[in-house]
């Protein structure tokens, strides 16, 4: 079980302690990027997947190294179908990238069947040193047969290696806590207690309904809650949000960011990457996770006239 939150060098080779440039490659190394290993699919609307988490890590200052463990066949407003690889193709890239960069955390998204969950648990158990952050997310459009052997296998495989699990309450409620029989809904702490009984020491629970449109998000271990932020319920339906928040948490995590803190930076940036959420299709409103690059003066030019130089490109003659 992965109980330490900072990241942990490997321990140098020999031939590296013989080299007077050792010094010279250390200090370079540490003005580089936290590097992320990312578990995760291809989602080609956007709103999840590897795309989403690239752009969310690189926006906290993190370079994401990305394992694709399949496809969702989805758009804007709902998930079709997902194409899982095969599970050796995907513990071939994690084991080629893996010899060459020092990682300082894994993330896990959705991989899509338990036998690539059992290649990633292998990976976490390879680097007991490494932080694991997990997400579980909402899996209501999947066959119930396959939820469960999903749920089954993370709970088995995954559980023991992840330091920090992330989930909506009433997801993780209903894998965790299915004969929940309390006249109230469970707490983030009995989450966390549920979660505590398969080796995981924290627990992030997003999504608790509060009075007045709020929404708390509540990150709690078995014993205590260690952090609450609460948020205005935004008037929308968002694709993605889990995703984004599990991300920047990873990244603000591998750079040395202690929990508490990283808990409450990404919770900010998810909450403002919803605020300036768009709807690029039909469906749902994605988050924006690069609405920091937008400045002010850029909103008041696209209320202006347009440049006159004129770059547009011309349609191709394609028919299909």
């Amino acid at each position: 079980m992965n109980t330490s939150l900072l990241p942990t060098e490997h321990d140098h080779k020999v031939s590296d302690l013989n080299d007077p440039s050792n010094d010279e490659d250390t200090a370079e190394s540490d003005l580089n990027p936290p590097c992320v290993l990312v578990f995760n699919a291809s989602d080609p609307s956007g709103a999840g997947g590897l795309g989403g988490d690239a752009l969310a890590m690189a926006s906290v200052g993190a370079h994401m190294l990305a394992v694709v463990t399949g496809a969702y066949a989805r758009d804007t407003a709902e998930i079709f179908d997902h194409f899982a690889f095969d599970e050796e193709a995907v513990a071939e890239q994690a084991r080629s990238i893996l010899e060459d960069v020092e990682v300082q955390l894994i993330k896990i998204g959705f991989v899509g069947s338990p036998e690539i969950l059992s290649t990633v648990a292998e990976t976490a158990t390879d680097y007991p040193e490494v932080p694991v952050v997990a997400y579980m997310p909402n899996l209501s459009w999947w066959e119930d047969s396959q939820i469960e052997a999903y749920h089954d296998a993370f709970r088995e495989l995954v559980l023991p290696q992840t330091t920090v699990l992330v989930g909506n309450h009433s997801t993780l409620w209903r894998w965790l806590l299915p004969d929940w029989s309390g006249e109230r809904p469970p707490t983030a702490r009995d989450i966390a207690k549920a979660a505590g009984e398969f080796g995981v020491p924290y627990t992030l629970v997003t999504g608790l309904v509060l009075p007045d449109q709020f929404i708390d998000n509540v990150l709690a271990s078995p014993q205590s809650v260690l952090a609450s932020e609460k948020y205005e319920r935004l008037d929308a339906v968002f694709a993605g949000a889990g995703d984004t928040l599990s991300a920047a948490l990873s990244a603000l995590l591998a750079s040395g960011t202690d929990l508490v803190a990283a808990t409450s930076e990404a919770l900010s940036y998810m909450d403002r990457c919803l605020d300036a959420g768009f709807r690029p299709g039909m469906g749902h409103v994605l988050p924006d996770r690069l609405f920091w690059a937008q400045s002010e003066d850029d909103e008041d030019e696209d209320n202006g006239d347009a440049s006159p130089t004129d770059f547009a490109l011309p349609p191709h003659d394609t028919r299909h």
